[in-house]
């Protein structure tokens, strides 16, 4: 058979499945919020009443993390439950591969219609247009497939600003610059806000099971809350950053000297933290409106809710602003996942370390589907029920790559100079060291035990030897398994050795 360059979309997959009678999905994320960045996570400032009270009547992963940074590596991975080693969306702008399937057209499938509020920062694949004057090509912020998008919050929020102007608000910048003014209007003037009352109101007419995804862009940059929120927080009142340590790696060095990692001129971290807590503060209290609605209709019973985020934030740690590199601050986020069906766990916090690409398999579980053979991740299903799963990891992974530029990349003849493929970095870590590997080679290891916060290396060769194998051995055995598990034999035998039928590989 000769070979070809056709890409067949993963829509055209097979699946007869039945999804669980009557239950609801609602997938919120939460853009560039941090982990620690919660009232229930023990931040000594950050008030969420909203979120402490999602995890009172829910489960609370606490050591929840993203596997890649930026906004369109962080979601691919969570959409998708595949690490970024194979799903290979490196960059904002790098297409997904549309051999994958992902959370929302597994949900089609089985019947329902997956339903986005937001964005999903998904860039179309090339391989698929006629040529390079499509306006798909044009920037990244395009829809994952499998959803329908009613709510379009793109970077021009044209639909916020023309809901402003019905409101008697005239906003005459666009896009970021309109999003910068939210600290001059009243809260309920907000984006969130805004989101918040579509959403709202979208459920209240639903008659049937629902996927909704709504994906809130708080608190993501602009660094200026809505309202009241923006004078919230005290600047003089602040728990103190992580000191800098330029020293540490020459990537470090160079995020540094980056006017993209550091604060704009005129704005010091503490005015920018201020500015963060309040949009967390903001984007919760919207949350506490959504929960109010959700009581009020009756879904609330009878809707699977996840709370999550598609990376962190390094808020003035190590000197940086922003989403990037290899500390945990950028990778670290919230995790809460309310079932209503298994009260017998709510309330609890489950400190296993848990990973966005457990997200879609935890969804297809929780419905009674088949959790793709390309799913790296593992349902959290167990801990939502009480109970305890059979395996589990021992680490968190996470990267990323800066190979289109950012930070100095190199561009040079292709196909000999291969140096930006060396521009990426994976981290893996446990309760007590944390294994950092760059693509020169390079590598750094620091002493959990001895010093939480990653500014202690590793002196003993033996311990940072054995994190290196570990490393190889979890990309060794996380490689992409989607057709390799597949044997073309008696039939077609899917998830070799099981007999499980072709079209569910």
């Amino acid at each position: 058979m000769p070979m070809t360059d056709t890409v067949t979309p993963a829509a055209t997959t097979v699946r007869v499945v039945s999804p669980a009678p009557g239950l609801n999905v609602l997938l919120i994320t939460l853009d560039q919020f941090r982990g620690d960045c919660s009232s229930a996570a023990g931040h000594p400032v950050v008030k969420t009443p909203n979120l402490d009270a999602l995890a009172d009547g829910g489960v609370r992963f606490s050591r929840h993390y993203s596997q890649a940074a930026p906004c369109g590596p962080g979601r691919a991975a969570l959409y998708t439950g595949t690490y970024q080693m194979n799903n290979r969306v490196v960059g904002n702008g790098t297409p997904l591969d549309p051999r994958f399937t992902n959370l929302a057209l597994e949900l089609s499938q089985a019947g329902y219609q997956p339903t986005l509020f937001g964005y999903t920062d998904v860039a179309f694949d090339p391989r698929l247009t006629d040529g390079p004057n499509d306006p798909r090509l044009d920037d990244y912020e395009g829809v994952l497939d499998g959803f329908v998008q009613v709510l379009d919050l793109s970077d021009d929020v044209s639909a916020w600003t023309d809901w402003l102007a019905t409101m008697g608000v005239t906003v005459t910048e666009s896009g970021w610059r309109a999003i910068a003014t939210e600290s001059s209007r009243p809260a309920d003037l907000s984006l969130s806000a805004f989101t918040t009352d579509e959403l709202t109101d979208w459920i209240h007419s639903q008659n049937a099971p629902w996927f909704a995804h709504a994906s809130y862009l708080r608190p993501h940059p602009p660094y200026n809350a809505a309202g009241r929120f923006s004078a919230m927080y005290d600047e003089d009142a602040l728990p103190p950053v992580l000191p800098a340590q330029p020293d540490l790696h020459p990537l470090v060095s160079v995020m540094l000297g980056d006017v993209r990692c550091v604060p704009p001129t005129g704005r010091p971290f503490t005015e920018l933290q201020a500015q963060y807590y309040g949009m967390v503060s903001e984007v919760d209290h919207q949350l506490g409106r959504l929960w109010a609605a959700m009581q009020e209709n009756g879904s609330w019973d009878n809707t699977l809710i996840i709370v999550t985020a598609d990376h962190g934030e390094q808020m003035g740690d190590r000197g940086l602003l922003g989403k990037l590199g290899f500390f945990p601050e950028s990778f670290h986020i919230p995790g809460i996942v309310r079932d209503p069906r298994h009260p017998v766990a709510f309330g609890s916090v489950v400190d296993e370390i848990s990973e966005n690409i457990d997200i879609m398999p935890t969804v297809l579980e929780a419905l009674g589907l088949a959790v793709p053979s390309q799913c790296d991740g593992f349902s959290l299903m167990p801990f939502v029920r009480g109970s305890a799963p059979p395996i589990w990891r021992d680490a968190a992974h996470h990267e990323f790559d800066w190979r289109d530029g950012f930070l100095g990349g190199h561009i040079g003849e292709w196909p000999w100079d291969r140096r930006l493929e060396a521009n990426n970095v994976a981290a893996l870590h446990d309760a007590h060291g944390a294994y950092v590997h760059f693509g020169d080679g390079s590598s750094l290891c620091f002493n959990l035990a001895l010093d939480p916060t990653w500014q202690t290396l590793q002196t003993d060769p033996a311990i940072v030897l054995s994190y290196a194998q570990r490393m190889l051995t979890w990309r060794a055995t996380h490689t992409d398994r989607t057709l390799a598990d597949f044997r073309a034999l008696g039939g077609g035998q899917g998830r070799w050795p099981a007999d499980v039928p072709w079209r569910s590989v």
